[in-house]
Order: structure tokens, then C-alpha cells, then sequence
């Protein structure tokens, strides 16, 4: 799932201030340039040989990616989403707390210690947290809605579609309850009047939590129906998809919502096309209360600073398989990857990889704000969520969600944003960062390996990659889209691909794998990697300016954009000063200060270039 939660304005000045208080430093380009007649040339040398050195052993990755890529199975992660496939999950019923255990029970069985047993040598360790809950832990039972007087198969059950009974959803009496139908054009005050809905069931297409409040709450109606599928769900071809939606929890009215299918809705439209309607309702549901939450965080502790950290997470609630089943499982198939090669001598982070288990964004958001010391060590942040479609049954493609960079105010070329939506950002959000182009760049040498479709889209926000963010940590998404069935009761266990599982759970275990034991080498490296990216991405975006300019475009616009995309690589190439384990080495340094005047002279003659256009 995602959650549009996320102000710009609030996220930068969080970003500035961590970056503020980072406590690495490069120096500024007048100090560069002032001592550039001396080492540029050193450094510019430097970093090609560590680009041939790399290269000559396959690459900054290759070794881990060797040992990840036998060990890691698809298989194993998807049967974690099957074992959650069985359960609606909401935070704090049965079916999230049943997930918890099984991805507890997978640790305990890959050798983590549960934290309080723990020995001081113990490295694989996790813990389950308990939070109590304000309201209710919800769960639904059972559905049916029939038109009386007709027989043959309902409009809708539950054993078909698990979405249709609205979260927060009371319980009818028992034989459920009898009551007429009426529809109205729009959820306001003035078209819920005239229908005079009290005591009736009340039938509208829109955001069935508008219509409960505005019907139930306020009008007295018995219950809701409503009706709203996003285009690209196909409704017309997926007549019998719900989106799962939700009411607001009411102790007093203790009624209930029905989501409606486009074949509901339908029928139902249609039956009162041809006069006056009685439904027959019946809904089960149960609550737990008083409630806890349960989350888990596994460690695998390192071995030279284990107060820095790469952390991964992914959300267990919601109904899905694929959202976030398959991310739930996939992580739990990278903890016991990790855990073996980690016994066997095969990897030794150097730093902590932590991950983390629990209800979207507040899972990610309460562990980094809950101690403001290991707050400071975190360095890195995956969100794996959507991470298992079968994109030949689900449609779409694997997505990497960048930080913000300039793609996230102008969007062309190549950059789309996906269907689930994105809006324009300015300047002042912008994340300049490595971690986009590094995690794109592993995704890519797992492609070259196995054709795996690997594309990104500009910033959109809503999924733990927020979290990290507004706490001033660098955080990227994982995911997929666009899916037909995205929160829908259509995203089941079918849809899942073992590939796909296994591509993402590969690369992301690697990429971490990989800046939890940076040495000089790979960190030169991966300065050279990201000095390419940028000179790549800085001749695009003047081609696509010339190409503007030709077509009758704003010329400064144009140049003011090769600009701000300059000056955001130039700031990525900076913050690279936090890869190398035990600080960035006087040659780390040279380097990363070469590829900076590499990147500002080539900048300034593809300003110059739109200039003369």
C-alpha cells in the first residue's frame, strides 16, 4: 500500500539538517580548484585505476552478487506470501500477528537469537516489539449481499471477494438485516436530503468513508454501498475486483460498508432501473480490544561499526499477496540468506544490516525516531514493497523509486511517473544523493544476468522509503507497477512470481551487502560509477534541450535545468564521503574531488552548448 503522507517542505528541512550534522566533509569547489594544478591529475588517475581494478575482477558487486545469487531462493520467499495470503491482515488481528510469528518462527530457524537470550558474540539477533493500540484491532469473517426475492448466486460473498465488507465494519444480528435501497448522484448534503436515507441502505459511487459519515453518521441511514475502481484496475475487464476501502471505527452506530465490484454495481443499478429494491445484508466481523501491535527488527550486527547501519523494510498489514506479502517474504528469504553466508564465512558486513517488519511507515518511522543515538548511524534505507508480481498476469514493471532529484520537477524523455501518481516537486525537495544511481546500477548487473525488466520513476512518495526521508536518511522504494490488481482482492498468491522475488531480493541484499563493507576500493568505485551516471544524465538533458529549444522552448529554462541537474550530481558526489568504511580516505577524497570538477566543467559547457543554440 501507499500512503500520500508526505510534505516537501517538512522533508527538506529534515534532509538539510541531517546532512548539516553528518560530520563528513569535501572540499568546497574554490578549495577544489585551488589546489587542482596538484591533484587533479593524480586523482583523475586514481580513480580510473580503481574503475580498472574493479572491472578487472568483474565489478564492485561481483563477488557478493557470486555468493547471494546461489543462496537466495525465490521459492522459499514465496512461501511466506503464501502463508500470508491466507489472512486479511490489519495491525493487531490474528492474521498480522500469525505473519509476525512466521517470519519469527524463519529467523529462529536461520540461526537468530531472539534478543533477550542473546549472547554479547551472537551477531543474528531479532526482537518482537509490542505497541498497544488506541483503537480496536479489526478482522473480517464473513459477507453476503442478495437482492430479496431473487435466487441463484448473491451479488456478493465473501468467499469470492474478501474486500467487499468495509474495514471497521460491524457485524449484522444474527440472519443479517433487510432493508431498502436507494442511490443517490453525489455523496452531499443536498442529494442525501432528498433521498431521505434514514433506515435505508444507501448506494453511491465515491469514497465509501465520505458516504458513511455523511449518510450513516449524520442521516441515520442502516448502511453503505459505494463504488470507485481506478481506471487502470480494468474494472470493465475485472468486473469482480474490490479495492479494499474503509469507515470510520463507530462504537455507537456499530453498522457496516460494502464495497461494491463494477459487477455490483451493476446489478444493482440495474434492479433499480426496474423498481424499488430490498437487499439482504449479512456481515461478520470481529475486534480485538484492547489491541497490541507487533513488529520485529532483526539485526545482523557488524563487525567493525556496528553502530552504522543499512536497514531494509517491509509492511505486513493489508489483504494482499503481492502488496506487501511478497515484500514481507522476500526479506524474510534475505535474513536467512544473510545469516548462512554469514556463519559460513562467506560475507562479514562490517557495518549492522538491520531489518525491519511491522505496519507500513510507522514500523520504519518509530525505530528511527525512538533513539535519537542509532538515529545517527543509520546510513541507508530500502523499502521492499510490491516486490513479487508476476508482470505477466499483473502488468506493469519493477520500479526503483528514486530520492528526489530533478526528474521530480521535470519530468521528460525517459522519466514517467507511474499511474499511482505523482506531482511536481520544486528545487528546494530535492535529495542530491549516490544511493539512486548505486541501487539502479546493482539492479542493472542482476539484469545483465537474467533479463529482469528494471526501470525507474521520478519521487512519488507514500511508502516506508518517506520514512527515512523525513528523518534525514537517504531511502529509495523497490516495487512495481502499474498492477491491475493493486488492492485488490484479485492480488493473491497467483500473481506472485518466484523471479521476481528472487531478482529483487538479490539485488537489495547485495547493494546492501556491498556499502556495509565499503573499503577505498569500492568507494572509489563507486564514485567513477556515479561520475558516469552523471556526465550520461547531463548529455540526455541537453539533447532533450536542444530538442525543447529547436521546438520553440525557452532557452534559459533549458539552461537553468542543465544547471540544477549539474549542481544535484555534483552534490551526490559529495555525500559519497560516508562510503568508506572508517572514513573516506585522503584518495577517496582526491577522487571524489576530481569527479566533482569533472562533473562542474562538463556542466558549464553544456550550458554554454544551449546558450549558443
Amino acid at each position: 500500500m501507499r500512503h500520500r503522507l508526505i510534505p516537501a517542505i517538512a522533508l527538506t528541512a529534515l534532509w538539510l539538517t541531517a546532512s548539516a550534522t553528518s560530520g563528513a566533509q569535501v572540499a568546497s569547489p574554490a578549495a577544489a580548484r585551488a589546489a587542482a594544478a596538484a591533484t587533479a591529475t593524480a586523482a583523475t588517475a586514481a580513480t580510473a585505476a580503481t574503475a580498472a581494478t574493479a572491472a578487472a575482477s568483474g565489478g564492485i558487486a561481483d563477488g557478493y552478487f557470486a555468493a547471494v545469487r546461489p543462496a537466495l531462493s525465490g521459492v522459499r520467499a514465496k512461501e511466506t506470501v503464501a502463508y500470508m495470503d491466507k489472512f486479511v491482515r490489519w495491525p493487531g488481528n490474528p492474521g498480522f500477528d500469525s505473519s509476525i510469528a512466521h517470519v519469527a518462527a524463519r529467523l529462529a530457524a536461520a540461526g537468530y537469537v531472539e534478543q533477550s537470550a542473546a549472547n554479547p558474540t551472537d551477531r543474528l539477533t531479532y526482537r518482537i516489539e509490542k505497541y498497544p493500540m488506541a483503537t480496536p484491532a479489526w478482522e473480517p469473517l464473513d459477507a453476503l449481499v442478495r437482492i430479496v426475492g431473487t435466487s441463484g448466486a448473491p451479488v456478493l460473498a465473501f468467499a469470492t471477494n474478501r474486500n467487499m465488507l468495509a474495514t471497521n465494519s460491524f457485524s449484522t444480528a444474527d440472519g443479517g438485516i433487510d432493508a431498502e435501497l436507494v442511490h443517490v448522484d453525489a455523496i452531499t448534503p443536498a442529494a442525501l436530503d432528498a433521498a431521505n436515507v434514514a433506515g435505508k441502505i444507501v448506494l453511491a459511487d465515491g469514497r465509501i468513508g465520505q458516504l458513511f459519515t455523511e449518510a450513516v453518521v449524520k442521516r441515520g441511514a442502516v448502511g453503505v454501498m459505494a463504488y470507485s475502481m481506478p481506471a487502470y484496475t480494468q474494472p470493465e475487464k475485472n468486473t469482480h475486483s474490490i479495492q479494499f476501502s474503509g469507515i470510520g471505527f463507530d462504537s455507537t452506530k456499530k453498522t457496516w460498508g460494502i464495497v461494491l465490484s463494477f459487477d455490483a454495481r451493476r446489478q444493482l443499478n440495474a434492479a433499480l432501473a426496474a423498481g424499488p429494491v430490498r437487499l439482504h445484508v449479512e456481515t461478520k466481523s470481529h475486534f480485538v480490544n484492547p489491541a497490541t501491535e507487533l513488529a520485529i527488527v532483526a539485526d545482523v550486527r557488524g563487525s567493525a561499526k556496528p553502530d552504522e547501519r543499512f536497514v531494509y523494510s517491509a509492511h505486513v498489514q493489508e489483504p494482499g499477496a503481492n502488496d506487501d506479502a511478497s515484500g514481507v517474504g522476500a526479506l524474510a528469504e534475505m535474513a536467512r540468506t544473510l545469516g548462512a553466508l554469514v556463519k559460513a564465512g562467506r560475507v562479514d558486513p562490517k557495518r549492522t544490516i538491520t531489518m525491519l517488519w511491522g505496519q507500513e511507515i510507522r514500523v520504519t518511522d518509530r525505530y528511527l525516531k525512538q533513539d535519537q543515538e542509532r538515529l545517527k548511524g543509520v546510513r541507508w534505507g530500502i523499502s521492499l514493497d510490491m516486490v513479487g508480481e508476476d508482470t505477466q498476469k499483473t502488468g506493469g514493471t519493477f520500479l526503483i523509486e528514486k530520492m528526489p532529484d530533478p526528474s521530480a520537477i521535470w519530468t521528460r524523455g525517459d522519466d514517467k511517473h507511474s499511474e499511482w501518481g505523482g506531482q511536481a516537486l520544486d528545487e528546494a525537495a530535492m535529495k542530491p544523493h549516490y544511493f539512486n544511481d548505486f541501487l539502479l546500477a546493482r539492479c542493472l548487473e542482476q539484469s545483465k544476468a537474467t533479463g529482469w525488466v528494471v526501470k525507474t520513476n521520478p519521487f512519488e512518495g507514500g511508502s516506508d522509503h518517506t520514512a527515512y526521508l523525513n528523518n534525514g536518511k537517504p531511502g529509495v522504494l523497490f516495487w512495481h507497477f502499474t498492477d491491475q490488481f493493486y488492492h485488490t482482492d484479485g492480488d493473491r498468491i497467483e500473481m506472485v512470481s518466484p523471479a521476481a522475488l528472487q531478482n529483487v531480493g538479490i539485488s537489495a541484499l547485495v547493494s546492501g551487502l556491498v556499502l556495509a563493507s565499503a573499503d577505498g576500493n569500492s568507494a572509489r568505485a563507486i564514485v567513477a560509477e556515479l561520475q558516469r551516471a552523471a556526465l550520461a544524465r547531463l548529455e540526455t538533458e541537453a539533447t532533450l534541450g536542444k530538442e525543447s529549444i529547436t521546438a520553440g522552448g525557452d532557452q534559459v529554462q533549458e539552461r537553468h535545468i542543465i544547471d540544477v541537474w549539474g549542481k544535484w550530481y555534483v552534490d551526490a558526489l559529495k555525500s559519497t564521503v560516508d562510503i568508506e568504511v572508517g572514513g573516506s580516505s585522503a584518495q577517496t577524497n582526491a577522487a571524489i574531488t576530481a569527479a566533482v570538477i569533472g562533473v562542474q566543467t562538463r556542466t558549464q559547457a553544456l550550458v554554454k552548448s544551449l546558450t549558443a543554440e
